[in-house]
């Protein structure tokens, strides 16, 4: 019988303790480290760059051999790392969604609105739930940064990309990234009024993203960070819409508040930055990533500003509809 599985070395010692208190004797060397289980049979522990190890496990039993064998790296994060590190494949995925827009736009003139409601609901709560658990992973670990290890740290290390956990959320970040398209689908499909600022930002933003990840540039724990922490209220807040919730129009205000200073956050990230390989320290980054993030942020501040301006506070968008714009 044979069982393979992908497991972090950072959770060996967790499998290890499944069983009753083996004992374990190891010698070490350069990779691969050869470990040997009394009475469990024989372990092969092969460390990669990655962090994550391939464990070969024969187990004895009087019926057939269990055999565990762990991969190197976990299939999933695997698949995931060869799609983020091909960045063609986000302007593939930008110009079919511009394409679908146009397309779509051009179909629905003839035909009446869906309603779309549980649809909706299930989409906005999906990306809710997605989020929120993002927002947890990523921000427990960049607090844990942030207070051990200081403000230029936690911009700077690259840990973020590389950690057990983080590596994982990083790459989940990037790849969500094309499907958020859809939330336009939803407005093109119900016939709502499709603004510059929806389309711009989520092109605007695979791009970027897709592009600055596979070189880990200083400030993606932020960038990250802070992007789930904001589409966890935003998507949860359309969910509640969604199902027919009332939910106060200052809700609605706070949340286009929340991606403002996002923005304002992410021009002072690039900003120290900057500054710290200005002054000749470590921080992986180059010029041509810090402009690039620098007027994206900068054109979302602007555009995020003027949004608030007209659908909460002008005088002639005072009756129209206010329901914050879907980022991200």
């Amino acid at each position: 019988m044979e069982i393979c599985l992908k497991y972090r070395c950072t959770l060996l010692s967790h499998f290890i303790s499944y069983f009753e208190e083996p004992q374990i004797q190891a010698y070490s060397h350069n990779p691969p480290m050869h470990m040997f289980i009394q009475g469990f049979g024989h372990v092969t522990v092969m460390t990669m760059q990655c962090k994550i190890v391939r464990i070969s496990v024969n187990i004895k039993s009087k019926h057939e051999p269990l055999v565990l064998r762990a991969l190197g790296q976990s299939e999933l994060s695997s698949a995931m790392s060869v799609v983020c590190a091909d960045r063609k494949k986000s302007f593939l995925f930008s110009a079919l969604y511009a394409a679908c827009i146009l397309g779509g736009r051009h179909v629905m003139k003839q035909r009446e609105k869906f309603e779309l409601r549980k649809p909706l609901v299930l989409w906005s709560l999906t990306l809710a739930v997605f989020s929120i658990f993002g927002a947890i992973r990523t921000g427990s670990y960049m607090m844990f940064i942030l207070m051990s290890k200081g403000l230029k740290q936690s911009v700077c290390d690259q840990s973020f990309y590389n950690g057990p956990v983080s590596k994982f959320w990083a790459y989940a970040f990037v790849l969500s990234k094309a499907p958020e398209l859809g939330d336009t689908l939803f407005i093109v499909l119900r016939k709502q009024k499709l603004i510059f600022l929806h389309w711009y930002h989520h092109i605007t933003v695979l791009l970027y993203s897709w592009y600055s990840y596979k070189d880990m540039v200083a400030g993606g724990g932020w960038f990250m960070t802070m992007n789930y922490l904001v589409h966890a209220v935003m998507y949860s807040y359309y969910a509640l819409r969604a199902a027919g919730f009332k939910v106060s129009r200052k809700f609605a205000m706070f949340i286009t508040l929340t991606q403002i200073t996002q923005m304002l956050m992410g021009c002072m990230v690039n900003y120290l930055v900057y500054s710290w390989m200005q002054q000749g320290q470590e921080c992986p980054s180059h010029m041509q990533n810090i402009v690039w993030s620098s007027l994206m942020y900068l054109s979302y501040f602007v555009l995020f500003v003027q949004f608030f301006f007209e659908a909460y506070i002008g005088k002639s968008n005072l009756s129209a509809k206010t329901d914050v714009k879907k980022s991200e």
